[in-house]
């Protein structure tokens, strides 16, 4: 099960607050720059990522029901802040992988202890499109192989 909501609700009005700016200068973190789809406002969320050639990967530790990822699934993308760039990401692509292979084994562990399995991907803007058929054979970690 991921992170129950009421973290998820603490995070958004106390952590995220704190993490946000750092996010944008730590490697392996960004903002995501998403916009409402009922209220049309732009809403910042600190995520850690995980980066792959044109390929972003972030585990969904609070579910795939979060309201961030329901907006960029709906706009079809979004803008990734992060160590001083600013990156136009499209084509969200929601899967699930129980084996977490998009993760370095310490990620993958500590996701596994949380049960975390819901991952979204999206590629950057203007590169080559995904094969997203074969998920598991994109990320392969060659550091545990």
């Amino acid at each position: 099960m991921p992170a129950p909501r009421w973290l998820a609700r603490f995070n958004l009005h106390v952590t995220n607050r704190i993490l946000g700016p750092l996010a944008l200068y730590v490697p392996g973190m960004a903002v995501v720059v998403h916009v409402g789809r009922k209220t049309q406002r732009v809403h910042r969320t600190p995520v850690l990522i995980f980066r792959q050639g044109n390929r972003v990967v972030v585990a969904l530790t609070y579910g795939r029901d979060s309201e961030w990822v329901r907006n960029v699934i709906a706009r079809n993308g979004c803008v990734l802040e992060t160590q001083g760039q600013s990156l136009t990401l499209d084509s969200p692509y929601l899967y699930r992988d129980e084996r977490r292979h998009a993760m370095p084994g310490l990620v993958r562990f500590i996701l596994g202890l949380m049960n975390v399995s819901d991952f979204l991907e999206l590629t950057v803007a203007g590169s080559a499109r995904a094969n997203h058929g074969e998920e598991s054979k994109r990320f392969e970690n060659k550091k545990s192989a």
